[in-house]
């Protein structure tokens, strides 16, 4: 928990930008990246362009893009779907994938389950991820959340498994 308390203080949340692309288009060259979170692989700029620009300028009333940044810079986003009442699912992406397994995402989690919980009021949490993907599973589980059902198939990297759904309760506190 040190390693995550001391995290916090160089991990924010925040709007993302047009500004951003160029950090996206670095890691639509990661092929780890691009396969974790199924991004096509050679992506064309221009077509990655347009992805980026319509994700930061057209709004949709039950999802939310934020950045998260390291230091200032921006590392990945996450993302917060499905917003109805006071629920909504839980989604991170850490585009550079030298830095997945050091607590990052984890972080970047609780960081923007605190800016949903404070600023839209979410209480109820939900994540899924692949039966395979365990750095997912091991992120979800390390910060409170529970698995709740397993529902659905589908190939991630490679892997035909089945999706594991997770929920928490949030009251402030991970």
């Amino acid at each position: 928990m040190d390693g995550q308390r001391n995290l916090l203080q160089w991990i924010k949340i925040r709007p993302i930008t047009i500004d951003d692309f160029e950090s996206v288009l670095a890691w639509s060259k990661d092929n780890s990246f691009c396969e974790a979170n199924e991004w096509k692989i050679n992506r064309s700029p221009e077509e990655l362009y347009k992805w980026w620009h319509h994700c930061v300028n057209h709004s949709v009333e039950d999802f939310i893009r934020m950045g998260i940044t390291l230091n200032g810079k921006l590392i990945g986003y996450a993302d917060m779907a499905c917003i109805k009442g006071n629920t909504a699912e839980l989604g991170i992406a850490i585009g550079e994938s030298r830095l997945w397994g050091n607590g990052i995402g984890s972080t970047s989690a609780m960081c923007m389950m605190e800016y949903a919980s404070k600023k839209l009021g979410i209480s109820i949490f939900n994540a899924e991820t692949h039966e395979a993907n365990a750095r997912s599973r091991k992120m979800l589980e390390n910060i409170g959340f529970i698995e709740i059902s397993r529902m659905g198939s589908e190939e991630y990297l490679g892997v035909k498994g089945q999706r594991i759904q997770y929920r928490l309760i949030y009251n402030g506190e991970t």
